[in-house]
């Protein structure tokens, strides 16, 4: 079974287990105004994708503002991914 790591989260929530806040968004300007209701940063943008190796093919970034956030997150959204699982 395929999962995202945020859905991955939602069922870890179910059954009483600590874990970070975070939010699915699906723009830039949506990610930033979440950034701010989760409060004080810094945040980290991750690309949503069933391979691993996220971090090294450019999907996880540190944002130390929530313009950051927005900025990121708009470089991130609709950009191919490579990583070693995917070629």
């Amino acid at each position: 079974m395929n999962i995202h790591e945020y859905q991955a989260k939602a069922i870890l929530r179910e059954f009483g287990v600590p874990v970070p806040d975070g939010h699915v968004c699906y723009n830039s300007a949506g990610a930033r105004e979440w950034a701010k209701r989760l409060g004080e940063g810094p945040w980290v943008v991750k690309a949503q994708i069933h391979a691993g190796g996220r971090g090294k093919g450019g999907g996880v970034k540190l944002a130390r503002t929530a313009d950051e956030v927005r900025l990121i997150s708009r470089e991130m959204l609709g950009m191919t991914l490579r990583t070693h699982q995917t070629g």
